[in-house]
């Protein structure tokens, strides 16, 4: 993360937004744009729903934004007329995570900086045009930042940081949970067509949202990805699916990560209401425990306690910025931009996004996955073409049959 003082030249760019994807999560980060620094407007809006394009146009509004009529764009294709508006030098990437890959590379080669949510991907094909993508933004000196938003909550910062200095001297084994309620079922209207019944209800369609080992628990997997400083190897799990009856996405997963150094990430993630959650990371070190994001115990010694605790971790719901996270990650990417030093944020967000990945096909397949072969396999979940109409629905996997390529 760019921690550096705008260049006092470059400290009044414009910062001029399209944002694609209008929905809550969307909209969330542009208002936290809009006051992460001065000089920062939205311009631009892309979306599939009319319904949703309207209400970010009135939401805009309360924030002195009014965007012209003729700068919104309706449809699958309008990300390329965001792109194509003029004045719009960033974007930010808030559709649904089957998308991403898609839109990252269409900002790269217009030559726009980006700010995309997590996760970058929902299979391996996306992962590597991600990865390809984050190149291509680092030759042409695009700021790149990911929806990581623990990265940049000083709590995590400063723990972490005394991890990696040897606080605890090597990592041991962690543990991290995302144990949700449930995010409710909708009723299809019988008017609806496959592509928007899909797209109203995409959490719970694995080529739209990975599934919510990824859509979800991404962010835990992520700290320990970061800690270490690397990826799982391999992976073996289990899950399945009890209450859920919406979409072909499972309710409940249990993984253990390997790293080559021998750490293991014991991993679960459930989404049924009326139980008991969790949200958290933490390790075990060879002198002692840690929660990750405030607290250190070495056996035998005092605490040590991160010197302004918060809360910890609260789930997005397009709040304008309640959690400094969300709120930070924009002063830090329209900073990078202001400041000629450009954060990149591919590589880390695409192998914490395909660490979930390995997990999910490693419960949907009841197998061990190696991290190699998932990540070049030719496993691509977006349709062929995406249009209102007809969409092929495939049944609930079922581990021992379930097989990919």
């Amino acid at each position: 993360m760019n921690t550096a003082s705008p260049n006092p030249a470059a400290a009044d760019i414009p910062i001029r937004i399209g944002l694609i994807g209008c929905g809550g999560r969307g909209n969330g980060a542009a208002f936290d744009a809009l006051t992460a620094a001065p000089n920062v407007k939205v311009v631009a809006l892309a979306d599939v729903f009319k319904n949703r394009m309207e209400m970010a146009q009135l939401a805009f509004l309360t924030k002195n934004q009014a965007i012209p009529p003729d700068q919104c764009f309706l449809g699958f294709d309008t990300y390329q007329k965001a792109l194509a508006v003029p004045d719009v030098n960033c974007v930010i990437l808030a559709t649904p995570p089957g998308f991403r890959p898609i839109h990252l590379q269409a900002a790269v080669e217009a030559g726009k900086h980006v700010f995309m949510e997590a996760p970058v991907a929902v299979d391996p094909t996306g992962v590597r045009s991600v990865l390809a993508s984050g190149e291509m933004a680092a030759k042409k000196g695009l700021s790149v930042v990911a929806g990581l938003q623990r990265r940049h909550q000083n709590n995590y910062r400063e723990t972490l940081q005394r991890l990696q200095d040897g606080a605890l001297g090597e990592m041991v084994l962690a543990r991290v949970f995302n144990n949700a309620q449930g995010d409710g079922q909708m009723t299809r209207d019988p008017a609806l067509s496959d592509m928007e019944w899909h797209l109203r209800a995409w959490h719970n369609h694995t080529w739209l949202s990975g599934d919510f080992i990824v859509e979800q628990h991404v962010h835990n997997l992520d700290v320990i990805n970061w800690l270490l400083n690397a990826h799982p190897v391999r992976a073996y799990g289990m899950g399945g699916r009890q209450v859920r009856t919406l979409g072909y996405t499972f309710d409940h997963f249990a993984v253990e990560f390997e790293y080559a150094n021998g750490v293991r990430m014991f991993s679960q993630c459930r989404q049924i209401n009326g139980c008991q959650d969790t949200l958290s990371e933490s390790v075990v070190g060879a002198k002692g425990t840690s929660d990750c994001f405030q607290t250190i115990q070495v056996k035998g010694g005092p605490a040590w306690r991160f010197g302004k605790p918060t809360s910890g971790f609260k789930a997005g719901r397009g709040d304008g910025g309640t959690n400094l996270g969300y709120a930070q990650e924009q002063v830090d990417w329209i900073q990078s931009i202001r400041a000629g030093q450009p954060i990149n944020d591919t590589k880390a967000a695409a192998e914490s996004t395909l660490t979930a990945i390995l997990g999910r096909l490693a419960a949907y397949t009841g197998k061990t996955q190696e991290w190699d072969t998932v990540l070049n396999a030719a496993l691509d979940l977006m349709p062929a073409r995406c249009e209102f109409g007809p969409v092929p629905t495939p049944p609930v996997p079922v581990p021992s049959h379930y097989k990919y390529s």
